[in-house]
């Protein structure tokens, strides 16, 4: 049976509206509600349904950032991960933290807990930067089933079905591997009360980059974060020809 490693994200709420910070160095977040990122949410019920269907022996959540971040994996705790560990990263270290150094933590910590599969969402919905899962995989020489719609697993062997331009890809994976989580893997469940109560007793070990060898440091600078353009707005034309006119008035065919 595998050791399955979760990583999860805090994020911004997903139904709160994103503002800019007056300087144009970030955008808001004291005071703005967070939760844990949607597709995260996805990779810990997947994580979950494979050690109830006893593929799974341990499910292990991760998450890398501030204090605040101990809520969400509590609630990774509470929805039926075994265990977690918190990697503390804070202040500006934690603001200029990208998907590089996060996948580097995460890998480092595969090899420490001797996982045999890591699923984590398919990005996030702050950055969406989609980097995570495939440099995670890179470091580990691990092979991976990104944006992974259906996972079938038989042994060491998986069978991912994943979600691409073209329509669906089926692949063929052995273990350790990297998944990643698409919206249609499954329906995440809530969190009952009972649960929640158990999860503030469960382990959380707290460790610091450092003490898995890993620099955070960033080689990117962010010069400025700006709204983006307001949409003009359209009009309405009664036919194709008159489309067709307005389209070479505009000089746009």
């Amino acid at each position: 049976m595998a050791r399955v490693l979760v990583g999860v994200k805090r994020v911004i709420d997903y139904a709160v509206k994103i503002r800019v910070k007056p300087d144009k160095t970030g955008v808001v977040t004291e005071g703005v509600k967070h939760s844990m990122n949607p597709f995260d949410e996805i990779a810990v019920e997947e994580a979950i349904r494979l050690r109830e269907k006893k593929i799974a022996k341990e499910v292990v959540a991760v998450t890398c950032g501030p204090a605040q971040n101990l809520e969400t994996l509590r609630t990774a705790l509470a929805l039926g991960a075994d265990r977690g560990i918190h990697v503390e990263i804070s202040g500006s270290e934690y603001e200029n933290v990208g998907p590089l150094q996060i996948s580097k933590i995460l890998a480092k910590l595969a090899e420490k807990e001797s996982a045999d599969l890591i699923i984590l969402g398919k990005q996030a919905i702050d950055g969406d930067n989609n980097q995570t899962g495939q440099m995670t995989a890179a470091h580990l020489d691990w092979p991976q089933g990104t944006f992974a719609s259906e996972i079938h697993v038989d042994g060491e062997n998986l069978k991912v079905v994943r979600e691409i331009d073209g329509g669906l890809e089926t692949i063929q994976l052995k273990m350790p591997a990297v998944i990643t989580a698409d919206l249609r893997l499954n329906e995440p469940r809530y969190a009952t009360l009972p649960n929640i109560m158990k999860a503030k007793k469960k382990k959380v070990d707290k460790l610091k980059p450092g003490d898995l060898g890993v620099d955070v440091a960033s080689k990117i600078e962010v010069l400025e974060v700006t709204d983006p353009p307001e949409r003009q707005a359209g009009i309405i034309v009664e036919n194709v020809e008159e489309l067709v006119g307005k389209l070479k008035q505009d000089g746009l065919i």
